[in-house]
């Protein structure tokens, strides 16, 4: 009776250090946190691309690094000024991203003219003339309540057509980044205008 019970004991240990060793054996990054997300296959892609073989010497992997950096902020802007997915930045990939873009891009926004109004507002105001400085700061109100007013429609119109276009996918902070992009002016605009304006997104 005691020989079967040490059995199992024994048993029930080399099965504990088995299972021990398939734990330890398994690969995890070093620096990532237990318990943290696998990371996306995009982002795992960009981790393997930038990992390269040390030479052993500091200056010359750290010319390779420099290397590496300008060639992905090269691809990177010739990216925001053609479109191309595969290099965008985060902030702007995916179809949804896209599809914002090309629905503002598609319209006239009174944000847009906010930079060149501003700059016409300031020179009036700078002028001694009082009448001048009243219609400077009139045009001011008027600015500010416009571009709030089409702001607040573009809001409600682009969020009913993500959720018309894309019911099953992830629009948070779509809408924001079309309101942000309304601000620039359009020949400004990165990444560059893919549509016309009146054209269907």
């Amino acid at each position: 009776m005691f020989g079967s019970r040490s059995s199992k004991e024994e048993k029930a240990s080399t099965s504990t250090e088995k299972v021990t060793d398939d734990l330890s054996n398994q690969t995890r990054h070093p620096e990532a946190p237990k318990g943290r997300p696998t990371p996306k296959r995009a982002a795992a892609q960009s981790q393997r691309r930038g990992a390269v073989a040390s030479t052993g010497d500091r200056k010359e992997d750290a010319k390779r690094a420099r290397e590496r950096r300008r060639a992905d902020m090269a691809r990177q802007r010739e990216a925001l000024a053609n479109g191309d997915e595969r290099y965008l930045p985060a902030r702007d990939k995916g179809p949804v991203r896209k599809f914002v873009r090309d629905y503002v891009d598609s319209r006239y926004s009174v944000a847009e003219m906010f930079l060149p109004l501003a700059v016409v507002i300031l020179v009036l105001s700078m002028v001694r003339v009082p009448a001048l400085q009243n219609i400077a700061l009139l045009l001011w109100l008027a600015v500010i309540a416009l571009i709030i007013l089409d702001s607040i429609g573009l809001w409600f119109r682009l969020g009913k057509a993500l959720k018309q276009r894309f019911p099953n996918e992830p629009t948070r902070g779509a809408v924001p980044y079309g309101l942000m992009r309304t601000l620039q002016m359009r020949r400004l605009r990165l990444p560059k205008p893919q549509v016309k304006r009146g054209e269907k997104p």
